[in-house]
């Protein structure tokens, strides 16, 4: 059930960064540090080359094992999806050819703990909220300025992915996410995807359909590791998680960034990944600045 005694953000002077991150090795609060530039150039360089920006050991062993607890304490709530999607999220359109990507449906299985379950006390919280943060993500990203997501339900969620579990092939109804992997699967669970395959004006079926029917030459696979974190652009790039096993759920923290402070994602696709719509979903179903199917 929701928290409603959780505040809606914590402030910057409840947030200390060391609870989180070394500061030591990722000075990220330092602006005039000679690793943080170092680091920032790096992400910037993958992110244009690739789409994806990867840093191993971001988050401290002490906040994912926090994250890990509050993420068990909540994983009977979460909303489970047991449908048939298409990388945009809508639905079959009779109109199109049976080999369009529109009508590409796969099976999806994995599950969200919406974001307004989190605890009152959550360090995810405390990450999200952090105004370092936003600086540092959006510093990595060269673009700006970024915002925290308007959308209430998947601003800062966790995926979860049980034995036999399957996120299929889609693309993001927002700008930026950072992945941060909390819990291990025991195999599978790859993060796979096709760097910037569509563009703001151009939806480029053609080449989404030649990976959604099997040809690799433009996928990338990233197989990340507790406390690693991923900064990815999700709206372009077409992307999955590979068949989870094991008994070991795999579980990740999505704190989610938009260039756009006022939108929050559609209702057709709140219900897809979250489970219901709520009036925000409605009142800001607004045009988006690209042409792109959500």
């Amino acid at each position: 059930m929701k928290n409603n005694s959780a505040p809606s953000a914590f402030s910057s002077f409840e947030i200390r960064l060391e609870e989180f991150v070394d500061l030591e090795e990722f000075p990220i609060h330092d602006l005039t540090s000679p690793i943080r530039e170092m680091l920032v150039n790096d992400c910037r360089k993958d992110l244009e080359k690739w789409g994806c920006a990867h840093i191993p050991n971001f988050i401290t062993s002490s906040a994912v094992q926090k994250m890990r607890d509050e993420a068990f304490r909540l994983i009977n709530d979460s909303r489970r999806a047991h449908k048939f999607v298409n990388p945009y999220l809508t639905e079959d359109d009779t109109t199109l050819p049976k080999d369009h990507p529109k009508r590409f449906f796969e099976e999806r299985t994995s599950s969200f703990i919406n974001s307004d379950l989190l605890d009152r006390d959550s360090i995810l919280r405390k990450i999200y909220d952090s105004d370092v943060m936003v600086h540092f993500v959006s510093d990595c990203l060269n673009v700006g300025p970024i915002y925290r997501w308007a959308e209430p339900l998947g601003r800062n969620p966790y995926s979860v992915m049980h034995d036999g579990d399957y996120f299929p092939w889609h693309f993001d109804g927002n700008d930026f996410t950072v992945s941060i992997l909390v819990n291990e699967s025991i195999d599978g669970g790859d993060f796979e995807y096709a760097p910037d395959i569509r563009t703001p004006k151009n939806e480029n079926f053609e080449d989404v359909k030649s990976v959604l029917h099997g040809q690799r030459e433009k996928v990338r696979v990233l197989s990340l590791k507790t406390g690693d974190i991923q900064i990815f652009k999700g709206r372009y790039s077409l992307h999955r998680v590979t068949k989870t096993t094991g008994k070991e759920p795999r579980i990740i923290a999505l704190p989610t960034y938009v260039t756009n402070p006022y939108l929050v994602n559609r209702p057709h696709h709140a219900e897809a990944f979250y489970g219901r719509s709520m009036p925000i979903h409605h009142e800001r179903n607004l045009e988006r600045l690209d042409d792109l199917t959500d």
